[in-house]
């Protein structure tokens, strides 16, 4: 995989009070592209962040009907992978690549 495919696999950190209790646990949740999978995403973190990744889990978080100045609207769809580092191994998302 190239690295600009690395790049492509890869969104942006989601940086909440969820994804913070996480990195106690040796974890750090990413947001992906819909099509990305496990495999994709693995090669990403190992290739961009110099890190063993042990495991590898995604959600689909599917887009909420919200209504704003009485249209109805959705929000798109999200897909999250949570990423569980080797021991050892460490990432910090507050700071870019």
């Amino acid at each position: 995989m190239s690295a600009a495919k690395h790049y492509d696999a890869i969104i942006a950190p989601v940086i909440t009070e969820k994804a913070t209790l996480l990195s106690d646990h040796n974890k750090v949740v990413f947001q992906v592209p819909l099509s990305a999978t496990k495999t994709q995403v693995k090669e990403a973190v190992e290739a961009l962040f110099k890190v063993k990744v042990r495991a590898v889990n995604t959600i689909v978080q599917k887009g909420k009907v919200k209504r704003f100045r009485g249209l109805e609207g959705r929000r798109a769809d999200r897909k999250k992978a949570i990423v569980t580092l080797a021991e050892g191994h460490s990432i910090d998302v507050t700071t870019g690549l």
